[in-house]
């Protein structure tokens, strides 16, 4: 008796899938790294060519020694990790806030018509103003610094979600509702997970804001930071530190927002 045995399914088509998404990320990381490198070697030009004067234009080489010099210091990574502390807790509270609020005025009537028009104002507030009022409020420290960082986040959350919520198909909610889903566990189960994309796109948007936000309250009132750095800096003429936190910056809000994309693909591979 002859026995057949049935072939294992090819793997081949899902791994040309891979290698070639593979590739394609190796290809948008080099064309996103074009522009910067060009931009470094004309940088580079400009200065050895003596075409811009030194004080008001260091070179790269310049600027790396810049970093060494803080580094033997002590104070290249100290100003750089209180700067971020920073920034990961502002954004967490400004975060957790705006979703709060968002899943309040995103999914009930009510409560926009009472604090839309509320939320709207304060959101047209600009950075600045609020400095005066936060070191009047909570003095020069920590808490007014973080707040103010958390305050920047919480509106790109806030705005975004409760759009997204706002949004949801409205078949989407009575299918929960008919399995017994009301309030929270209706929220947590159906209406936030349809509501993912929106989230994501709020929380890029506030870890930005955050950033931005950073760097306005270490420009008033700090003594360490990379905002204070620019600011001390910028007193003593020393361009070529100026240079160095603003690719610093640059770099920290990159790498931030980068690794925000790894979650994005996570939780919209789970939930979308």
């Amino acid at each position: 008796m002859s026995t057949t045995t049935t072939p294992a399914p090819s793997t081949g088509r899902g791994e040309r899938r891979s290698a070639h998404g593979r590739g394609g990320g190796i290809r948008r990381l080099a064309l996103g790294a074009a522009v910067p490198l060009l931009l470094l070697v004309v940088w580079q030009a400009v200065t050895a060519a003596g075409l811009v004067a030194p004080y008001r234009l260091p070179g790269p080489l310049a600027v790396l020694s810049a970093a060494g010099e803080l580094q033997r210091d002590g104070q290249l990574w100290l100003q750089i990790a209180i700067s971020v502390q920073r920034v990961l807790i502002g954004f967490a509270i400004g975060a957790v806030a705006g979703l709060a609020v968002a899943a309040l005025v995103g999914l009930s009537r009510t409560a926009d018509a009472l604090l839309g028009p509320l939320l709207a104002a304060l959101r047209a507030v600009p950075s600045l103003a609020w400095v005066p009022l936060l070191i009047l409020w909570m003095q020069i420290g920590e808490t007014s610094k973080i707040t103010l960082i958390a305050i920047g986040a919480f509106f790109p959350v806030l705005t975004t979600v409760s759009s997204g919520l706002r949004h949801i198909d409205p078949q989407l909610v009575e299918a929960g509702r008919a399995f017994g889903l009301r309030g929270l566990s209706l929220l947590r189960t159906v209406q936030l997970p349809a509501a993912v994309p929106a989230v994501v796109s709020g929380l890029r948007l506030a870890l930005a804001q955050a950033w931005l936000f950073l760097v306005a309250a270490e420009l008033i009132a700090s003594s360490m930071g990379l905002g204070y750095l620019l600011l001390e800096s910028q007193q003593n003429g020393r361009v070529d530190r100026i240079l160095l936190t603003i690719v610093l910056l640059a770099l920290l809000g990159t790498a931030s927002n980068a690794l925000l994309g790894l979650v994005e693909k996570k939780l919209l591979r789970r939930w979308a």
